[in-house]
């Protein structure tokens, strides 16, 4: 592996400027124990492992910039100082260019050695991030999120539980053949194509905190693979009393099993051709059954005949009837209305009651909004090849949750009982606007001034709570027309009587 302990430390310098803002996150002992858990080499190059995780925090935070513009930034910055001249990654520029001028030969166009400490270029840069392995990523985030388990570990429990949530999504790329071939490409009314002007599309499963909406692990893959299918690789993630809120696309005797052998539990809605076994009644909306699929692929897997389950019935207004399926058999541990109550506030803007836990599934839905839109994940995409666009969803969701974290300690230092009640919005907007002043400011400016001033900003962005709220997809609102004469019913009910004389078969 080729080596250059000078350009190392200059990058080293560049990083722990442009990282200030996160730097007693992202600490050394951090990505030593990432390494040594992935099984890799941190490296002696200046693209070592910390310096790829920079760079791929300095494009997640510059969206507009290019590969290259993001490798020179952080340098052009520093050049506009009036110190510049005195500064550390200065003198070693100008000790290289001296050593240029006394070299009686010149070096090919292929050496990867320069003279310029501060010169790398976007081939190698290109070659790194290739080479960049998933698993130090998947390590690093499960790492941070272990630590802000240590410091914030009321946040993210109830009773006895830590309360977890997972979903899926589909992220849309650029059209290039690389990205098509391995990932395939939007459905259309004939499935799956790689045609010509065909979306390529990537499925990432995220398993998260959801009091907090913050990343605990992710998967990243083609279509062809099921949410399904991903969430059991997730499921190494959890621990005993783990509580995994689930949508209705994850009704799974598998994974339900899974989760029942990690001694873990889950909520999910029910999936409607389950058929399940009522056992006892503990009130007329709220009993126990038996669930015992005649699928012989559980079989097969040498998985229990049937489990007992839970089934809660609620109705919200507005909405459909819905069930929610649980192993957490008990009700005196988790009542019927801890499950499925709805957030109330009074006149005053006050917070009478708290939703339910199986609302708070819907964190993860907005964590995916925040990161596609806010954050522009999925409008600035570059990368043409499987392996760099791995390398940029991960530096994305590494900044959700270093801004996450940071959104968590604004609350607690300024009096927020809810960390959700700030606007991610704004505490983007004020970490952008002050990254430049911390990139030039002092150690003793940037501790003492500029990160409090950045926490108490990110505070003022206040989002209030607004129960009963709807907020549908496109075209959630209207009948489905599932072929075939079958119709599905939307979420939410129709308010105007013509829509509500409508015939619909549910399927």
């Amino acid at each position: 592996m080729f080596t250059d302990e000078r350009r190392r430390t200059v990058w080293d310098q560049l990083r722990q400027c442009d990282l200030r803002a996160f730097s007693e996150k992202l600490t050394p002992d951090l990505f030593l124990e990432a390494a040594a858990a992935a099984g890799v080499k941190i490296g002696v190059s200046a693209l070592c492992l910390p310096n790829m995780v920079w760079l791929s925090l300095s494009l997640a935070l510059r969206p507009l910039r290019s590969f290259t513009t993001a490798l020179t930034f952080t340098l052009h910055l520093l050049r506009d100082l009036e110190d510049w001249s005195s500064r550390p990654i200065a003198k070693a520029q100008r000790a290289g260019h001296r050593r240029g001028k006394r070299r009686k030969t010149k070096r090919s166009k292929h050496d990867p050695r320069t003279d310029d400490p501060t010169v790398v270029s976007e081939e190698a840069f290109a070659k790194a991030r290739q080479a960049m392995p998933m698993a130090f990523w998947t390590a690093l985030i499960v790492l941070l999120a272990g630590r802000f388990e240590k410091e914030h570990r009321q946040k993210i429990r109830w009773k006895r539980f830590r309360i977890l949530a997972i979903d899926g999504t589909l992220i849309n790329m650029d059209n290039h053949k690389a990205l098509a071939d391995h990932y395939g490409t939007a459905r259309n009314g004939n499935g799956k194509s790689k045609g010509k002007g065909k979306t390529p599309q990537a499925r990432m499963v995220m398993l998260q905190f959801p009091a907090v909406r913050m990343p605990l692990a992710y998967e990243v893959c083609p279509l062809d693979r099921s949410e399904k299918t991903v969430a059991a690789n997730l499921l190494s993630h959890l621990r005993r009393n783990d509580l995994l809120l689930m949508d209705r696309g994850f009704w799974s005797y598998g994974l339900f099993c899974g989760i029942q052998k990690r001694n873990a539990y889950f909520g999910v809605r029910r999936f409607k051709t389950a058929k399940l076994k009522t056992i006892k009644s503990f009130s007329s909306k709220d009993r126990l059954v038996c669930y015992a699929p005649s699928d012989r692929k559980w079989r097969k897997q040498r998985l229990p005949t049937g489990i007992k389950l839970r089934v809660i019935d609620y109705c919200a207004k507005g909405f459909r009837p819905s069930q929610i399926v649980t192993n957490a058999l008990d009700p005196k541990e988790i009542s019927r209305d801890e499950w499925i109550r709805m957030a109330k506030v009074d006149e005053t803007g006050e917070v009478m009651r708290t939703p339910g836990l199986y609302h708070r599934r819907w964190e993860i839905e907005i964590t995916y909004l925040e990161i596609k839109d806010v954050q522009g994940m999925e409008r600035t995409l570059r990368s043409r090849t499987p392996r760099s666009i791995e390398y940029e969803l991960a530096g994305q969701v590494l900044l959700y949750l270093l801004i996450r974290w940071m959104m968590v300690e604004a609350a607690t230092a300024h009096g927020v009982a809810d960390p959700l009640r700030l606007s991610f919005t704004g505490a983007v907007r004020e970490l952008t606007d002050m990254i430049p002043k911390i990139l030039i400011s002092s150690e003793r400016h940037i501790a003492r001034t500029l990160l409090p001033t950045l926490l108490r900003r990110i505070a003022d962005h206040r989002v209030p709570l607004r129960p009963g709220r709807h907020y549908p997809r496109p075209n959630d609102t209207k009948v489905k027309n599932k072929g075939k004469g079958r119709r599905q019913r939307p979420s939410k009910l129709p308010s105007s009587k013509v829509e509500a004389n409508t015939k619909v078969t549910i399927v």
